[in-house]
């Protein structure tokens, strides 16, 4: 039986275990509205999910949602303007 275990040291030291690169922290940065409005419609339907939402509750969800809605309407109007250089 042969010992493969230099083998293993080349296949596990994959890429996995590096930081985040400054593009990969920038796109994070950008998606941040949105990945704030998701948790904020989440939070929102998690407090209904035990009881029959009141009408405050059904407000805030519809809030929440408009908010994620215009949250990816922004980064994809910001992502339309960076391929066509901003010329309209």
């Amino acid at each position: 039986m042969s010992n493969i275990a230099a083998l293993q040291a080349v296949v596990t030291t994959d890429g996995f275990d590096r930081e985040p690169s400054a593009a990969e922290l920038d796109a994070i940065e950008a998606e941040m509205p949105v990945i704030l409005a998701g948790i904020e419609l989440l939070d929102a339907q998690i407090v209904t999910l035990d009881c029959t939402p009141s009408e405050l509750d059904q407000r805030r969800i519809r809030r929440a949602r408009r908010r994620v809605l215009t949250a990816r309407r922004e980064l994809a109007n910001q992502a339309a303007g960076a391929v066509t250089g901003g010329a309209a």
